[in-house]
């Protein structure tokens, strides 16, 4: 597991390199993610809790080649936060998202692609979770995006592939096992910087 994800940011980072050497570019991003997690299922009953959507950010790098048709591998840190009923589930990862894009008419330009995701760090109402089934996984990212010479906006729609759920001791709950789904699900806004 650690070497697939040495390997993932290698292949970021030698990517990064040769979009610099090639002076196709490469620059900083960052947004706004408006992002919910899976269902939270208490062990009391098999009711799944649906999240409310909250507000989050992300911030990275990226690289870019090609013109026309493009590929654009990014690393990106994302901090969400899911709010089920007056509990909140927040959660820390590495996104390294691997895009393909066209430019479709002018500035405007179409992507999609494999995300990869790397779990740094989950809290349930003060509770961290250590029990993640999967902290590395795959979901996809598409979207639609404009860029204006050096600056550039997305928006994009991210989904993870397949359940990945974290269970932790419910101390509330008498002690009871709960769990809930890391998977994500979120539409996020990006500004970019070419460098």
């Amino acid at each position: 597991m650690k070497k697939l994800i040495f390997s993932t940011v290698l292949i970021a980072v030698f990517s990064l390199t040769a979009v610099a050497q090639d002076g196709t570019g490469f620059g900083i991003k960052g947004g706004l993610n408006y992002n919910a997690n899976g269902d939270y299922f208490e062990s009391i009953s098999e009711n799944a809790q649906h999240p409310d959507r909250n507000i989050g950010y992300h911030l990275g790098v990226f690289g870019k080649f090609g013109d026309r048709f493009y590929f654009r591998p990014e690393l990106v840190y994302t901090s969400t936060k899911s709010d089920y009923n007056s509990d909140d589930f927040k959660m820390k990862k590495l996104d390294a998202p691997m895009l393909i894009g066209i430019k479709v008419l002018g500035p405007i330009n179409v992507f999609g692609g494999p995300a990869f995701q790397y779990i740094l760090d989950t809290e349930f109402d003060g509770v961290t979770i250590d029990d993640v089934e999967n902290e590395f996984t795959v979901g996809l990212n598409f979207g639609i995006g404009l860029d204006l010479n050096k600056l550039g906006i997305d928006l994009r729609y991210e989904r993870g592939f397949n359940d990945n759920e974290a269970t932790f001791i419910n101390n509330n709950i008498g002690g009871s096992s709960s769990r809930i789904d890391t998977r994500p699900d979120q539409l996020i806004l990006s500004f970019s910087l070419k460098l």
